[in-house]
């Protein structure tokens, strides 16, 4: 069977990163669009050499034509991080609509199978726990989250309408918390916050109380919950992926500070607005069509990104950025034969 031409929309950033790689090793020939306003161009560097990889740099809420043909197209492209969403909210906002507006079209030109990536976010702060997909959401539509919560609900209106409309092959997944190697260390999201602020011997900043619940799902886990999807006929969206464990905030800043061996502090800021308290996702309908399970225990894969987050952290400091060593090298002080917390 010939491999599928895939195109990866959003292929510089921490997740198309990392689905480029998993597609080549894989023998697909791999076309990455990226407008570098929050991917890395080192994301994509380490695969300019190969012979089935091709880059273009686009701004996908721009209308544009891709030399094909394609048989997968996935649209990874948005800004993730609150920190980066929030820069610029219009701009995310038109990313997500006219962004997808476009990736369908495409889709449809090519006849290629499309996976619209999602997100927990739009659930909101939610009052049911664990969210199933039948879960409608408890989102604030003019809040500051907004830009990313209902540019990505506006998304999934649109695509489910190009299925009714024009007959696309529509995946459409909610993508939870995920971590793992190639997060940005200044994205603001919670793992790579807490890695970097440990590995520079900061106080970790947990918003709240540290009692609000996150589900961490490693990268590579869901990476293969896309290939899966893209690969079954049956079922088209929306799908939860994500790990189905929870935490609490307080216990991953805990997990943190225990495998870099740092002494870091804890201290407490205020809660900032609309961030949800609990957010775990209902899986079994992933685990039912797909058998989707996560595999990779949370302190693995932390161990995992911790390394990859202090050789960067390395390389910054060798090119005059200032960053302070925990004392021990990461993981000194951690026990190896502990489970996930």
């Amino acid at each position: 069977m010939t491999p599928p031409r895939a195109l990866v929309l959003g292929g510089a950033g921490f997740l198309g990163s990392h689905l480029c790689e998993r597609l080549l090793e894989q023998g697909c020939l791999v076309t990455a669009v990226d407008d570098f306003s929050t991917g890395s161009r080192a994301n994509v560097a380490r695969f300019r050499s190969a012979p089935r990889f091709r880059f273009e740099r686009r701004d996908v809420s721009v209308p544009f034509q891709l030399k094909g043909p394609f048989d997968w197209i996935f649209n990874l492209a948005s800004p993730a991080s609150p920190v980066h969403y929030q820069a610029d909210p219009v701009r995310t906002t038109l990313t997500n609509v006219l962004g997808t507006l476009h990736a369908l079209r495409l889709a449809v030109k090519h006849q290629a199978r499309i996976l619209q990536a999602s997100t927990s976010e739009v659930y909101g702060d939610p009052e049911v726990h664990p969210q199933p997909e039948c879960y409608w959401g408890n989102v604030n539509s003019i809040g500051l989250r907004s830009c990313y919560d209902e540019g990505k609900r506006c998304a999934e209106s649109l695509a489910m309408d190009y299925v009714r409309v024009h007959g696309a092959d529509l995946r459409l997944v909610r993508i939870f918390n995920t971590y793992g190697p190639r997060m940005a260390i200044d994205d603001g999201r919670v793992v790579s916050n807490f890695i970097v602020q440990a590995l520079r011997g900061e106080d970790l900043t947990v918003y709240g109380d540290g009692s609000q619940t996150r589900s961490f799902c490693y990268v590579d886990d869901l990476i293969e919950g896309f290939l899966l999807f893209m690969r079954q006929n049956s079922e088209i969206g929306p799908l939860n992926l994500g790990n189905p464990s929870d935490f609490t905030v307080l216990e991953l800043a805990q997990t943190v500070i225990a495998l870099t061996g740092s002494k870091s502090r804890i201290i407490h800021q205020p809660l900032p607005a609309d961030d949800p308290k609990l957010r775990r996702p209902d899986i079994s309908k992933a685990q039912a069509s797909l058998g989707f399970a996560p595999k990779v225990e949370l302190r693995e894969g932390l161990r995992r990104t911790i390394e990859a987050l202090g050789t960067t952290l390395a390389r910054k400091n060798e090119s005059g950025v200032h960053v302070v060593a925990s004392g021990e090298p990461p993981l000194a002080r951690a026990s190896s034969g502990r489970r996930s917390s």
